[in-house]
């Protein structure tokens, strides 16, 4: 071959069963690699294909509420409105203060992406942070809600996968934390379910 020249493929039926993933120890890739083969070496060339899949949203989204505390000491209440979100929806919840003896500084909530790599028991887990905002600013008093909304679409989620052909999971949750005038940490996390639906 001594010019340029366009040769026609194509694969029919490849069964793409999992989405494309770029995480911290793990990386699910499809791609199409051609090989000229030559007398010295070969020359290879890979070329990467992304794949996403499509989820309907589910028929069931419970919200979530739970109580928190320390007794005699801090009492709260939280809820979000629903445990299944897609990539660009918005989390809207409350938070309630029912008993607070404790001087609270402030309040953050954070998005916490986790990915476990390996089989049990040789599995590894690694956490990072997508994003992390203040919520409250200052004490509050007992009987004060503070309300949530956050908006994912600014955000590089993935959709939440599990146990894909059993090497690896990425899970999402939502950490919240409360610190007080000694800086000690209080928090709860909270997992949530993330999907990709069609785009229109």
């Amino acid at each position: 071959m001594r010019q340029a020249q366009t040769f026609d493929f194509s694969f029919k039926n490849v069964e793409k069963q999992y989405e494309s993933y770029q995480g911290i120890n793990v990386k699910l890739r499809y791609f199409v690699r051609v090989t000229l083969s030559r007398r010295m070496a070969d020359v290879t060339k890979e070329r990467d294909v992304w794949v996403h899949s499509y989820r309907m949203p589910p028929d069931s989204n419970n919200s979530i509420k739970m109580e928190v505390g320390i007794e005699d000491c801090l009492h709260i209440e939280f809820e979000y409105n629903k445990s299944k979100y897609h990539l660009k929806d918005v989390i809207v919840g409350k938070i309630y203060f029912l008993l607070v003896r404790i001087k609270i500084k402030h309040m953050e909530l954070s998005i916490i992406r986790r990915e476990t790599t390996g089989a049990a028991p040789n599995q590894y887990n690694e956490s990072e942070t997508i994003t992390k905002f203040e919520i409250m600013d200052g004490a509050p008093v007992r009987g004060e809600t503070i309300p949530i909304r956050l908006f994912l679409g600014g955000f590089e989620l993935t959709p939440t996968f599990r146990d894909v052909n059993k090497k690896f999971s990425t899970r999402y949750y939502l950490n919240l934390v409360l610190i007080d005038e000694e800086n000690r940490r209080y928090f709860k996390q909270q997992e949530i379910t993330v999907f990709r639906i069609p785009e229109n």
